[in-house]
């Protein structure tokens, strides 16, 4: 009398399906990590680029201009040593923000983007002012 045995576990090729299809789910799942890495970094230089505004038309409203690209964004920090001076002057900044790469933001007066105002941006990923990664906060 032949008795029949009860064949229990997965052959090879169902546990290479599963395999696989874990791999392409992680797969996907990375890749869109990485995009919302970006954007989040981008959120974040919208956001800086935003209080440094506010912070610079408080700097105007208070002296009637904006700091000059030699006296940078220190000027929100710091009070100028040089010309023009601020007649009212007060530290808009404790530290200036930096973008999401390290750098400090890029501030030019008059802009070569926006000639009758200033021009405020992050280098971006490559760390390189004026090149195609430029990340200028939605402005």
């Amino acid at each position: 009398m032949k008795t029949k045995r009860k064949h229990q576990g997965f052959t090879l090729l169902e546990i290479m399906l599963v395999v696989s299809i874990i791999v392409i789910i992680l797969g996907v799942a990375i890749s869109k990590l990485g995009n919302t890495t970006a954007i989040a970094k981008s959120m974040r230089v919208q956001a800086d680029v935003q209080a440094i505004k506010t912070q610079l038309q408080l700097y105007e409203s208070l002296n009637g201009f904006y700091p000059t690209t030699e006296q940078g964004l220190q000027a929100l920090v710091t009070q100028p040593q040089n010309d023009p001076r601020p007649a009212r002057w007060y530290q808009l900044f404790k530290d200036l923000p930096t973008d999401p790469w390290g750098n400090g933001y890029i501030y030019k007066n008059p802009g070569l983007k926006n000639p009758g105002g200033y021009d405020l941006f992050s280098a971006g990923p490559d760390r390189q002012a004026d090149t195609a990664d430029d990340d200028w906060g939605g402005g």
